[in-house]
């Protein structure tokens, strides 16, 4: 018996920054060649945010992760029952048993932003891997994943300033060059170092902490933390 809803789906953009790179987690399904978004179904008697919160604790092992949903994906181009036939088909999941699994579904899409240090990632039952990948080092991605990608990385840019992106991302206390490198990877795009440092200040989000002394004292970049909201 079927104990989830049928036709509706939800897919998670996770984000992680490495220091140098925003990054994306990543599954590829057993015996198919497949990569793909982690995503899922929601159950019966689930609200859909814990559906998607489940599904990443599974993944990553955290709780209290960042979530914003952005986007329904629900194009009638993205109803390809051969790509999840293949997937049932390579883990020995019985066709007749999950004939559900092979209908139109609809997508709700969500971008999740978590301290990439604190996450191992962890495969789910159709999986033999889960990794972080480089936006530019994604491996071509199944159905319409790669546009979910570049539909979150849109949204993202649009609310660096009002959502203070950074704050998921980065450590509790952080430098503004790694902040910079954090709206850069998110927009694909060089910023002046002076012109960046004097917009983010005048924002009042940062509260400036003791330097960061690594050898070369007069060179020490001072720390920031958000301010809370």
């Amino acid at each position: 018996m079927n104990t989830f809803l049928t036709h509706i789906a939800f897919d998670s953009v996770v984000f992680g920054f490495s220091g140098e790179k925003l990054k994306i987690l990543i599954m590829k399904y057993h015996n198919t060649g497949l990569y793909a978004l982690p995503g899922g179904f929601v159950g019966l008697q689930e609200n859909l945010n814990d559906a998607v919160r489940r599904g990443l604790k599974e993944r990553t092992g955290l709780d209290n992760i960042y979530l914003e949903q952005f986007y329904t994906f629900g194009d009638v181009a993205r109803y390809k029952p051969e790509v999840m036939q293949t997937i049932l088909e390579a883990n020995g999941r019985p066709l007749a048993e999950n004939t559900w699994m092979l209908e139109r579904f609809i997508s709700v899409a969500y971008y999740a932003l978590i301290n990439y240090e604190k996450v191992i990632p962890k495969p789910d039952a159709l999986s033999d891997l889960c990794a972080w990948y480089a936006l530019d080092e994604l491996p071509p991605l199944m159905l319409d994943h790669e546009l979910i990608v570049k539909k979150a990385l849109q949204t993202l840019g649009e609310n660096l300033d009002k959502k203070l992106v950074g704050a998921n991302l980065l450590p509790e206390r952080f430098t503004i060059p790694a902040l910079q490198k954090v709206y850069e990877s998110i927009l694909g795009e060089k910023l002046n170092r002076s012109a960046f440092q004097r917009k983010i200040l005048s924002l009042g989000i940062l509260k400036r902490h003791e330097k960061e002394y690594s050898g070369k004292a007069h060179k020490a970049p001072f720390l920031y933390s958000f301010e809370e909201k």
